[in-house]
């Protein structure tokens, strides 16, 4: 009953704040495939964010013959790298535009001699790229990890660590890699759950970097204290997660995601599919997103029921970040993108699984030229480009004009956005945060309010009391006086009554 009376309260005020402004009809539009989640976790349709520009194929791209088993993409300025693993190949494209992808050339193998005297790719599954231009290769097939400069000449490689803790008879598969400034190299291996692997620019392995936390069932934690030898060779160990994939974003951090969590890690709050690893490896992920039962942690979707032969949660294969600090994750279970702020809050879900535009049957990689996100389908091997709307538009122009310091701008495009779409709950929040760096504080509270954003009601209600008490201090101070003086001044007066009425003034 309480839900029900929040809900009608809500729909009520968001009548009064929107009324006067132009009708909602006047800015419908199509509604597809985008939606997010509300305050009580109710799914809620939106606006279509992005939308599907064009997709394209080996035929598109003019190519000699079909990509086979694609496991990689990444964009550095207008270029893209495709890694056609199936052919030990690398192709390099050009962006021209964002209907226009040019193939500049096709490399399948590099110059130089190598240490193991081969010089061609064996399913090469990722490229990252310097800020000197220094070529990276995880040539997954070969062991190792190679250092090209621009041309693909042969600078260096980087092999299986010598680590102790590493079993000796363990291939090693570098699937995924980024690269620092510094020309550090992070890498996931297949089959090593200890973090990624981190070498200096001059090929030593450093250590294990970021290690994500293992989950467990605390029933089970206890059972292997008391069980027997025998018992605990047929339990399940308690190892962290094998990272799936990584993004360095421009101030040095690391985005890693991890596909295989399971569903009660991720609620029980024991395991994360997202994480933000600093310098030390810590996570510093916000995750400030949250409806009525709670955190609403970075993990995808909310429900994760079986349907159309998917089942369980989110599996996040792939994660890219823009300048603004927004993060891209992609699903590889249901096909999906999940975007999110960089205080953990959901800013949309598109897309699924399936034939149509917009849609994939195997994503397993993206990237992003500017605002345009670059999707790698393995089983179509087709790349999507999809484009912001005007709605997605909007919503990055706010959260630019705020962070730039410009909050009328920003306040200008959270009410656009409403207009598009009157249940995006980001927009109210944005509204109050833009009244609140305006002192504008009571009416930043309303919209807080609206939203139940209990953080930024309390950093609105504070300010909005430290003024409302300056400007009463006078009233403030003579009703204190009153309520210490008058109490006071009656009991002397009764006092002296007393004393009055006691005393014996015939006495002699």
């Amino acid at each position: 009953m309480k839900k029900q009376f929040l809900r009608v309260g809500a729909l009520a005020l968001a009548s009064v704040i929107l009324a006067g402004s132009v009708s909602l009809s006047s800015y419908a539009v199509e509604r597809s495939y985008s939606y997010n989640y509300d305050y009580w976790g109710d799914v809620q349709d939106t606006p279509d964010f992005y939308e599907p520009c064009k997709t394209f194929t080996w035929k598109d791209l003019n190519l000699d013959k079909k990509i086979t088993n694609p496991q990689g993409i990444t964009a550095y300025g207008n270029f893209l790298y495709l890694c056609d693993s199936g052919n030990n190949r690398i192709i390099k494209m050009k962006s021209n535009s964002r209907e226009s992808l040019e193939v500049v050339d096709i490399y399948d193998h590099f110059n130089g001699d190598s240490i193991s005297g081969d010089n061609t790719f064996s399913t090469p599954t990722d490229v990252a790229i310097s800020e000197d231009g220094n070529i990276f290769v995880a040539d997954k097939g070969n062991a190792r990890i190679l250092k090209l400069d621009k041309d693909f000449n042969y600078i260096m490689e980087f092999g299986k660590p010598e680590d102790s803790s590493l079993d000796k008879d363990l291939a090693f598969a570098p699937s995924k890699i980024v690269v620092d400034t510094a020309e550090r190299v992070y890498a996931v291996a297949v089959g090593i759950n200890k973090g990624l692997l981190k070498y200096e620019n001059d090929g030593t392995f450093t250590n294990f970097h970021g290690a994500p936390p293992a989950s467990y069932n605390l029933l089970d934690y206890i059972w292997k204290k008391f069980a027997s030898q025998e018992q605990l060779m047929k339990m399940e160990s308690f190892v962290p997660t094998e990272y799936s994939n990584v993004y360095i974003n421009e101030d040095g951090f690391i985005y890693a995601c991890a596909g295989a969590v399971s569903e009660e890690d991720l609620k029980g709050g024991t395991g994360q599919n997202t994480r933000l690893l600093n310098l030390l490896g810590s996570d510093i992920l916000v995750r400030n997103g949250v409806y009525s039962e709670g955190d609403f942690p970075v993990y995808g979707d909310i429900y994760m029921g079986s349907g159309g032969g998917m089942s369980g949660p989110s599996q996040f294969i792939d994660i890219t970040s823009f300048p603004n600090e927004v993060f891209v994750c992609l699903d590889k279970n249901r096909g999906r993108l999940f975007s999110y702020d960089n205080q953990g809050r959901l800013l949309f879900c598109c897309g699924g699984n399936g034939n149509m535009d917009g849609y994939f049957r195997n994503p397993v990689a993206l990237d992003h030229i500017g605002y345009d996100i670059y999707v790698l389908d393995q089983l179509d091997c087709a790349i999507t480009v999809f484009t912001l709307t005007n709605f997605g538009e909007l919503v990055f122009s706010a959260m630019e004009q705020f962070d730039q310091g410009k909050y009328d701008e920003s306040l200008s495009d959270w009410q656009q956005v409403i207009k598009y779409d009157g249940n995006y709950d980001l927009a109210y929040i944005g509204i109050g945060r833009a009244y609140l760096r305006q002192k504008e504080y009571k009416t930043a509270m309303e919209y807080f309010k609206l939203k139940y954003d209990d953080e930024n009601y309390s950093k609105a209600y504070r300010q909005y009391r430290k003024i409302w008490v300056e400007d009463h201090i006078v009233i403030i101070v003579i009703v204190l006086l009153v309520l210490f003086l008058v109490p006071t001044i009656i009991g002397k007066i009764k006092s002296i009554k007393y004393e009055f009425a006691t005393a014996d003034i015939f006495k002699v």
